[in-house]
């Protein structure tokens, strides 16, 4: 029996279940405001009992913070899935990878980026997750070993990241932009930055 088709009842090792729970807690949340998930919708889409919820994560909310987190976090191993290439072709897999990305839950995603009402937990959380693609992105362009300067570049990136943000909101939301014409915004002006901009930065 493939693993697709067996039972979600079948026993996990617990990091398994964890994933399994918080996968299923990104998909209804997707679906339905906050308000109208319950721990008992999430327990009975995993296939589990509704203690494992607050054993592996606390309360709802708790759950709730780590679906965001999830969201707008860049996995460290994400650098490290692309594929080798040139400069620009690396830029375009990571571009793709993003959109590809908030693609598959762009509902969560959108709620997640655009805070709760001035949550502090979520806003720590944003910040949190800027700083983190700070060093992924430049991770990314092969710019981790960059010691002078390197605060700067990063506040750069981060800058970068808010333009990201809001070009994914503008496709996601149906505005006026396509993906292409988001995958075409987001790759040239991270080019830009690093062909451009980081060495007139680092020559000063």
């Amino acid at each position: 029996m493939s693993s697709a088709s067996e039972p979600r009842w079948r026993r996990l090792e617990p990091d398994a279940r964890r994933e399994q729970i918080l996968v299923c807690a990104i998909r209804l949340f997707s679906e339905r405001p906050y308000p109208a998930v319950s721990t008992t919708d999430i327990a009975q889409e995993a296939g589990v009992a509704r203690g494992l919820i607050n054993h592996y994560f606390g309360t709802k909310r708790d759950l709730y913070l780590e679906v965001v987190r999830r969201m707008v976090t860049i996995p460290s191993s994400a650098p490290q899935a692309l594929p080798p290439g040139s400069l620009e072709e690396r830029i375009e897999a990571s571009v793709n990878w993003f959109l590809d990305r908030v693609l598959r839950h762009s509902k969560t995603w959108l709620v997640a980026v655009g805070g709760v009402g001035h949550d502090p937990d979520i806003e720590r959380i944003l910040a949190e997750a800027d700083e983190n693609a700070a060093d992924r992105v430049l991770e990314f362009v092969g710019l981790t070993d960059v010691n002078e300067h390197r605060e700067q570049l990063r506040a750069m990136v981060r800058a970068y990241a808010a333009m990201v943000k809001a070009a994914g909101r503008e496709w996601v939301m149906g505005n006026h932009l396509s993906r292409d014409q988001v995958h075409l915004l987001l790759s040239q002006t991270l080019l830009t930055l690093v062909r451009d901009t980081f060495p007139k930065v680092r020559a000063r």
